[in-house]
């Protein structure tokens, strides 16, 4: 049967046809039909398949596509929705995507605006754990956990990054105050839901921030058990790196003893249980109390070793001393030779003076000294003379002076009694002072005499 809308001649110019009642619509009309046909039938829709090509752009939107065997489908995930995304999409991982099938009518293609986003299973979720954990491998964010810092043996304050209302801080706090009670800080945070991985995060750089007097010196990073999906947290990049990064020892108590997450890889030290990490953090204060006890009674008994020892060895060398009989005898022997000796020594030497005082008194005669005796008085009598015949206020009896400055020394020449001035002449009988005429010093008061001098008369002239 011939199809009147298809059977119609070719025509160079559109003209209506006759029993056509149907007008010719836009491209637009027919994108908004199209999207408001697509958005009314498919307003709600879950959709299972692997992310491929996806991107975050500057704005904060994501864009992908969810494909599987048969088919493929652009998806896009808002701003708003992308922050509230449980995990951080990455290509290849399997989803099961829930939102609105909508159009582009700019490239006329249909996409699923994605409102909410989950992993398909248990499965996917091991997959997505286990590329995160090669990825994060790959950056060093592990190389913390591999070098094994040693923990401090006994931490003066410890920091526990945990929920408050839960059973495991308790247990953390029990356990502590019986082995060894310590200062504990607790950072309250959620452990499980949306923005769980972001408050540990925060909680661990707030520790490493700190000022030193308020600083801990380890902290413990302590969850439950529970199912992979309530540990997810923990499994965040947020929460990897700020493990990672943080100067302080940690140790990582998540979950149950099967249970691992990522930050038990970036922690210094992984503990199988909440409990577990207390016993790590802390030794036992009784068994410090006997391990000092004990290492004291060693050292008292190395001490008191030392001590026999030293005595041992004392009296074995005293016993390779001599007696002081053996030490002093030669010496007491050599000082009785010697006494003997020096008797016998005396005895000699007073016979031997007394000999010698013989000769001696046998050569003495009374006429020998008399001559000894006038000749040292003739030699005294000639001293005498000479002393006499050099003393220079012997002249002065015969009528000569003896001219002297004022400070009593000798004057020879007239140039010196010129340059003196005044002048004491000396005589036999007494001194008396002169002066030089035009000279300065001539007015000087007359010099102190050991005989009271004769005044000169007025009239007397001056020698010079």
């Amino acid at each position: 049967m011939p199809d009147p809308f298809f059977d119609v001649p070719a025509r160079l110019v559109a003209d209506p046809t006759p029993g056509d009642n149907a007008a010719a619509m836009s491209v637009g009309e027919l994108s908004s039909r199209l999207k408001r046909v697509v958005e009314g039938e498919f307003g709600h829709v879950r959709l299972r398949g692997e992310i491929s090509g996806y991107k975050r752009v500057a704005s904060g939107h994501c864009y992908l596509c969810l494909k599987d065997d048969a088919a493929v489908i652009d998806g896009v995930i808002w701003k708003g929705q992308a922050s509230a995304l449980a995990f951080r999409p990455e290509d290849g991982i399997e989803v099961i995507a829930t939102g609105r099938l909508t159009t582009y009518p700019g490239r006329s293609k249909y996409q699923v605006i994605i409102e909410r986003m989950e992993l398909a299973g248990a499965g996917a979720l091991m997959a997505l754990l286990e590329r995160n954990k090669a990825r994060f491998d790959a950056e060093g964010l592990f190389a913390k956990s591999k070098a094994r810092a040693p923990l401090p043996f006994l931490p003066r304050r410890i920091g526990v990054v945990t929920s408050p209302t839960g059973a495991v801080i308790r247990d953390i706090l029990h356990r502590l105050e019986d082995r060894c009670p310590s200062h504990v800080l607790v950072w309250p945070v959620k452990v499980q839901g949306d923005g769980a991985a972001n408050e540990v995060a925060a909680a661990v750089r707030g520790f490493d921030a700190l000022p030193a007097d308020l600083r801990p010196d380890l902290v413990i990073v302590a969850r439950g058990g529970g199912s992979i999906e309530d540990l997810w947290a923990f499994n965040e990049e947020a929460v990897v790196r700020a493990v990672a990064a943080c100067t302080i020892p940690i140790i990582s108590a998540v979950g149950h003893e099967t249970d691992t997450t990522l930050c038990d890889h970036a922690a210094d030290l992984r503990a199988p249980t909440p409990t577990a990490a207390a016993e790590l953090a802390v030794p036992v204060l009784a068994d410090l109390r006997l391990t000092v006890a004990a290492h004291g009674q060693r050292t008292e008994r190395c001490a008191r070793r030392y001590v026999e020892r030293g005595r041992e060895r004392l009296d074995a060398m005293a016993r390779l001393l001599p007696t002081r009989d053996r030490l002093l005898g030669p010496q007491r022997q050599r000082i009785d030779d010697l006494g003997a000796r020096l008797d016998r020594g005396l005895e000699r030497r007073v016979v031997r003076a007394r000999g010698e005082l013989d000769r001696t008194g046998a050569v003495l005669r009374p006429a020998l000294l008399d001559r000894r005796l006038d000749g040292a008085r003739q030699r005294l009598a000639d001293l005498g003379r000479l002393l006499a015949s050099v003393d220079p206020d012997a002249p002065l009896a015969r009528g000569y002076a003896r001219i002297t400055d004022r400070t009593g020394a000798t004057l020879t020449t007239a140039k010196a009694a010129k340059a003196a001035g005044a002048l004491t002449l000396r005589f036999a009988d007494g001194a008396v002072d002169a002066g030089v005429e035009g000279s300065a010093a001539a007015s000087y008061p007359p010099a102190k005499s050991a005989k009271p001098a004769k005044a000169a008369k007025p009239d007397q002239p001056t020698l010079l």
